[in-house]
Order: structure tokens, then sequence, then C-alpha cells
């Protein structure tokens, strides 16, 4: 496996330097990073002002430049949005952002939230998404890009829903990212989850949490699991994340693509990425 970094791990860099993108690239290659991900390039917090496929074109040209290969691009998105075919519309024109890009892949959203209607549940959700999420991967296939997504988010995080949205979405071009401490998200042990995400997976996220029982107040910083537990985002290595098991998994099932570190701690980020980088390093 290669190791990769998300730009969304350097959020605090970016925003107390007011840096942009080509900062970063070159510090992921600087720090050791074999490759970079990028998320959401109309993202106006960022300083990113210009047409999304113009940066796209001046990311890969500079990555391409310094060596630095880029994995992926993640974007949002909800396929049970007022307007559906404008959401469908729009994430195709994300494909065609990734594909200038140079990436291979792209993840995105399924939806935040469930329709406040009368007993409808995420299984209501699957069957009215999948068709779209289809039409989305189908063209996405004619670029030449993979989709894929992320157990992320309350609503499909547990692998068990996850597994069961790919499968009626039912096409060889749509898989999982594989975040292996978001199943903590869903009070889901992380190896086991993994050992269900891993046929699936296209692409993978490493990430590590602090985690303290819901029997206990919840500190600051933390958050809430769906069963009621309190986690915290950590440095690769010192949370309770199970890495080893995980990357293990991810081996043993013939996955030898790459392994992006996700960091949202609080530490400070470029220390915190350097650590987890050398910690994975040890591993894969």
């Amino acid at each position: 496996m290669k190791i990769g970094v998300s730009s969304y791990s350097f959020n605090k860099y970016i925003t107390k330097e007011k840096c942009d993108y080509q900062k970063i690239c070159s510090l992921a290659k600087e720090m050791g990073f074999d490759g970079i991900e990028f998320i959401d390039l109309d993202n106006k917090g960022w300083g990113i002002t210009s047409d999304p496929l113009k940066t796209a074109k001046e990311i890969r040209e500079y990555c391409g430049k310094i060596g630095l290969e880029i994995t992926a691009y993640t974007i949002g998105a909800d396929f049970l949005s007022d307007d559906p075919e404008s959401e469908i519309k729009r994430v195709c024109a994300c494909v065609d952002v990734a594909k200038e890009l140079g990436a291979p892949v792209m993840r995105h959203d399924v939806c935040y939230s469930l329709p406040k209607k009368h007993l409808y549940s995420y299984r209501d959700a699957i069957k009215e998404m999948a068709p779209r999420i289809r039409r989305v991967t189908e063209y996405a296939a004619s670029q030449g890009i993979r989709t894929c997504t992320e157990n992320h988010g309350y609503i499909f995080q547990s692998p068990e829903r996850v597994e069961e949205l790919i499968l009626a979405v039912g096409h060889e071009n749509y898989g999982w990212l594989c975040d292996i401490g978001n199943f903590l998200c869903a009070d889901a042990d992380p190896v086991k989850a993994v050992s269900i995400a891993a046929p699936y997976t296209f692409h993978a996220h490493a990430k590590d949490f602090l985690f303290k029982s819901g029997e206990l107040p919840r500190p600051p910083q933390f958050f809430g699991t769906a069963g009621g537990n309190h986690i915290r985002g950590t440095v690769i290595g010192h949370g309770v994340v199970n890495i080893r098991g995980c990357v293990t998994v991810l081996k043993n099932s013939g996955y030898d693509k790459w392994l992006s570190i996700e960091f949202e701690g609080p530490e400070d980020n470029i220390p915190a990425l350097k650590a987890g980088l050398e910690y994975l390093r040890a591993l894969v």
C-alpha cells in the first residue's frame, strides 16, 4: 500500500497560514507522503475563487511537477434532496472535476438526514437513492472514474448499512471508501467492520479516535456516537482503533491501493501528520 493524505487534514494549517493548495501539496511531498487527495475544490473558505475545473488543472500540473500522486477527490452529496435531478447533474459535474484533477476515484456522500416521513427508514432511503447513485457511477465509468461512498455520517456509517447500499446500487464501478476510524462513530468494532468493507473497498482512510464510555460525562472536544458513547479524533497510533488489525484485514483481502490519513483531532496538525505517517510506514 501507498500512504497518502487528505487535504482536509491540513485544515488548521490552511486557516492559520491562509495558504493555497500548492503550499499543502509541497508540504505533503516534503513530509514524505506518496500522494494526496482533495476535498471540494469549490470551497470558498479556503480562498478558492476560480472555477473548480481550472483549480483542478492547476493542482494536477503542480503535483505532476513535484512528483506527488493525486489519489482521490471527495465531495458532499444528497440524493434525497428536494431536486434529485439537479443533484445528479451537479455530482456528475464533480466527476468532470475529478477527471481534470487526475483522480482515479471520487467519493461522494449519499444523504445527510432521512426525510421526516412516517416510518421512513434507511432501507427506504436506499431504494430511493440507488438508481440515482447508479446514474452517477455510470457517467463516471464513461469518464474513467470510479465512485464510492464512505462510512460517514450517522445514517450510513455502520458497515451493514453501507454494504446494503452498495449491493442495491449494484454496479461494478461503485464501491466503498473504507474509513477505518469512522466505524467507531457507529459503535462498530473497526476490525470486524473492515472485514465487511474490504471486498468493496476502492480507497481507504486511516483515522484514530480517543474513546470514553457514555456512562461518563462527555469531555470537551468529544462528540457522541450513535450508541451514546464519546469519541474524539487524535493522532494515528494514539487512540483506540486497532490500526494494525484493520490494515492486516485490508492486505489479506488483496487491497493494495491507497491508505490515506484523514486527521481531524485538535492537536497541531503538522506534527500529528508526521507522527501518523511514521506510524503507518511501520505497518505497511
